[in-house]
């Protein structure tokens, strides 16, 4: 991080002394980081910013002395494509730069962080990873700050920089803004006018001989029951690793608990749990009716259904005569600059063209990734989206996938198969009032 501050440093420093001539601009602090700290993003980062020449690249001066580049590239593997389209667009932005090879490498974001963990020397100059993810990889002085911290933050939508921020840095460039998921439904078995209530979904699909999917046994989904529930995570305790959970009504969510497994009951056959991969081929094969499935899967989904397609917010659940709105896990995606990169200053110019306005736009055309880009955002291509509409209501009413501890997955998706078991009696509240209090402590490690 050193050799690149000092590379973007003194280019500023020559921009500087040209700008006393036209006027001058003015800077803006970052936002306050996650974790609560609001000292300003680094400053050394934020004061290259002017050196920005657009939304997609920067002053050519910037990559100082580096050339014959060898970068490595982590991308989601349906990503692939069209990231390998993007960097061959990079390189053409940057005519008088040797690039030697630019590889780009399938690897999911859910896994990035925990693969550069392991040799942060092999591994991609820059990739994609989820937002749960940043604590550990600032933890290990693995992820590089971002060198264009002011930019990058005038560009993008204010949550995404605060949760790529961590002690008043921005160790991130925002990819997108849709890490979640929401209803996804064959219009010609559920109308549109009941998908608001789970009840009225689940009948549809019963009523039609198809079945329903949810991914009751992993913790990014099922933890919806909970959150339904009342149960919320605040973050991280003091110690930077137990999970911190607000103050719920317990018997409130014991209830909620009961209501969901109740209608798995009621719905057994049609309330299904499987994997969010047997969505689109079931809707190719016309055994499904609805489902809930991430972002990521939305052009697989779009294809097996094509204008039966349909899209909303996750639906509500009735608990002892009250609606309750569905709750669910929303975070972001990042490109990431790995602090062992032999080419650091390319490796960040990169990192910022990749997650800049164009290639953000290109993702929402082509793969339906909901840009965390402002004038993106402003676009025909989300403003005309139904699923990204769907899926930024549902952000609407969902806990941010930041500050994670890794003990919060496994419970939670225990909890979901618990709910949908065979033997498990949804009129049996002691039983699920234990449930609730053993998922809790086993997220915390105290069980």
């Amino acid at each position: 991080m050193k050799k690149i501050l000092a590379i973007l440093l003194a280019g500023m420093m020559t921009a500087t002394a040209f700008a006393g001539c036209g006027g001058g601009g003015s800077s803006s602090q970052a936002s306050e980081s996650k974790s609560g700290d609001s000292s300003a993003a680094s400053s050394d980062a934020g004061a290259t910013d002017e050196m920005t020449k657009d939304a997609n690249t920067v002053d050519p001066s910037l990559f100082g002395d580096e050339n014959n580049i060898t970068l490595k590239v982590w991308a989601p593997d349906k990503a692939v494509s069209l990231v390998k389209e993007q960097v061959e667009a990079f390189k053409k932005a940057y005519p008088d730069k040797t690039f030697t090879k630019i590889e780009v490498i399938a690897q999911g974001e859910g896994d990035a962080g925990t693969q550069l963990l392991n040799d942060a020397s092999v591994a991609a100059d820059v990739f994609s990873f989820a937002s749960d993810q940043l604590n550990k990889l600032v933890d290990a002085k693995v992820i590089s700050e971002v060198a264009f911290a002011k930019t990058v933050t005038d560009m993008n939508s204010p949550e995404t920089i605060t949760a790529g921020t961590l002690n008043g840095k921005l160790y991130a460039y925002p990819e997108t803004n849709d890490n979640g998921y929401y209803l996804v439904y064959d219009k010609t078995v559920v109308p549109e006018d009941k998908t608001a209530k789970l009840e009225d979904i689940l009948a549809a699909c019963k009523a039609a001989g198809k079945k329903f999917i949810f991914n009751c046994g992993d913790g990014f989904y099922a933890c919806t029951f909970a959150f339904t529930a009342g149960v919320k995570i605040d973050g991280l305790e003091e110690d930077g690793v137990t999970q911190k959970f607000t103050q719920y009504d317990e018997a409130e969510a014991v209830k909620t608990l009961q209501a969901f497994s109740k209608l798995m009951k009621e719905y057994k056959g049609t309330f299904t749990s499987l994997d969010v991969a047997q969505i689109a081929s079931g809707f190719s094969t016309g055994t499904l009716g609805a489902g809930v499935d991430g972002s990521w899967n939305t052009t697989a989904d779009q294809d097996a259904l094509k204008d039966k397609f349909g899209a909303a917010k996750l639906p509500t659940i009735n608990v002892d005569g009250t609606d309750k709105q569905m709750i669910s896990m929303f975070g972001y995606k990042y490109i990431g600059v790995n602090a062992s990169s032999k080419f650091p200053a390319s490796a960040q110019i990169l990192a910022y063209y990749l997650a800049g306005e164009t290639c953000q736009e290109q993702r929402a055309e082509k793969l339906g990734w909901g840009p965390s880009n402002k004038a993106v955002q402003e676009k025909p291509v989300v403003k005309d989206s139904p699923v990204l509409q769907a899926i930024a209501q549902q952000a609407q009413n969902a806990c941010p996938q930041v500050n994670i501890a890794p003990t919060f997955w496994s419970p939670m998706g225990n909890l979901g198969n618990k709910l949908i078991a065979d033997e498990t009696k949804a009129d049996d509240a002691a039983y699920f009032t234990k449930l609730l209090k053993d998922t809790i402590a086993n997220v915390r490690d105290e069980a």
